[in-house]
């Protein structure tokens, strides 16, 4: 395993983050094929001993249960000062903004219950979900200094944003004296590469570090699509995602499946081995033992020019899907 230090942070993450929304009681979230908390204790273990110490969650992760496995686990099987972890927070409920709670205290009541769901008195990284249309960036921006003050929380990271506001956001919180976000976990992956026009550009000027989710497109990039999985067949926000695509996208995927055989490891492996070459850490879920092994071979894996040019040179540009087509006032 190799480590880098995460943007202009003190923190030195593995290459590989673990992404844990593949934990916690599936009768309490979205997703019917996350794992219980035997097994992610068993997942947990494997990805320490295999030298990842970065691990990403969020408390709306089967509403709080992925935090509360990870919490757990990593009691038992770390030292606290060993392991970097990540949690996010999403914007005010219309509810919230009823009732008058503002976006400072949003953002402190958010964190206190991944605390409580962590057991942990800090985190290293908080992440901004995804934008709040409904709150002064100020507020947030301030929500955010105030825990930081506090020691609940190190650095800050964003997800889901626009290049514009993260350098929006970044120079209020500058004007503020406010931390500003050293991180941006975005949608990026060999056949969603929409990050590339304007998002990495700015984050490498400005040492910004970049934490893709979906580094596997929902498993897309691991498998041929004869080789279908749980996860594949029910993960409908994925298919929203990837499938309208998906003539073009297999043929960079067949590409993948062409390199694995050269170099003799998984296609997993070859993706992330790409990734690598663009990004500091990728979330990268994992749910068997097999996923460990695949991302942690990504990390000693040394593409030639030419395979990073076979495998981007059939990229046809794409639509913005999921969170970010929404992402309107």
């Amino acid at each position: 395993m190799e480590y880098v230090q995460l943007g202009q942070s003190n923190l030195h993450v593995s290459r590989i983050c673990m992404g844990c929304m593949g934990f916690g009681d599936a009768n309490n979230g979205q997703h019917t094929w996350t794992l219980d908390e035997a097994k992610t204790r068993e997942i947990v273990k494997s990805g320490l001993l295999a030298g990842i110490n970065f691990f990403d969650t969020a408390l709306v992760y089967q509403n709080g249960t992925s935090e509360q496995y990870l919490g757990r686990a990593l009691k038992d099987f770390a030292k606290r000062e060993d392991v970097v972890v990540a949690t996010k927070f999403l914007p005010r409920t219309q509810a919230d903004i009823e009732a008058g709670i503002s976006g400072q205290e949003h953002v402190e009541r958010m964190l206190n219950q991944s605390l409580r769901n962590l057991q942990m008195e800090y985190v290293d990284l908080y992440i901004y979900h995804m934008w709040d249309y409904h709150t002064p960036l100020y507020d947030i921006l301030e929500g955010l200094a105030n825990v930081v003050k506090q020691g609940k929380v190190r650095y800050i990271g964003i997800s889901n944003c626009y290049a514009w506001q993260l350098s929006q956001a970044n120079a209020v919180a500058e004007r503020a004296g406010f931390p500003t976000f050293i991180s941006i976990q975005g949608h990026y992956n060999l056949i969603f590469r929409e990050e590339e026009r304007e998002m990495v550009p700015f984050c490498n000027e400005n040492e910004i570090a970049l934490t893709p989710y979906s580094a596997l497109a929902g498993g897309r990039l691991s498998k041929q699509p004869e080789e279908t999985s749980k996860r594949l067949e029910e993960d409908s926000y994925a298919k929203g995602k990837y499938d309208h695509m998906i003539a073009y996208d297999q043929v960079i995927i067949e590409r993948v499946a062409e390199l694995a055989a050269k170099y003799n490891v998984s296609m997993t492996t070859i993706s992330l081995a790409w990734l690598l070459t663009k990004t500091t850490a990728p979330v990268v879920g994992m749910t068997k033992m097999s996923h460990i092994k695949g991302a942690v071979q990504a990390v000693d894996i040394q593409l030639t020019q030419a395979d990073i040019q076979y495998l981007e040179s059939c990229y046809v540009p794409h639509q913005l899907v999921g969170v970010m087509a929404q992402n309107k006032k």
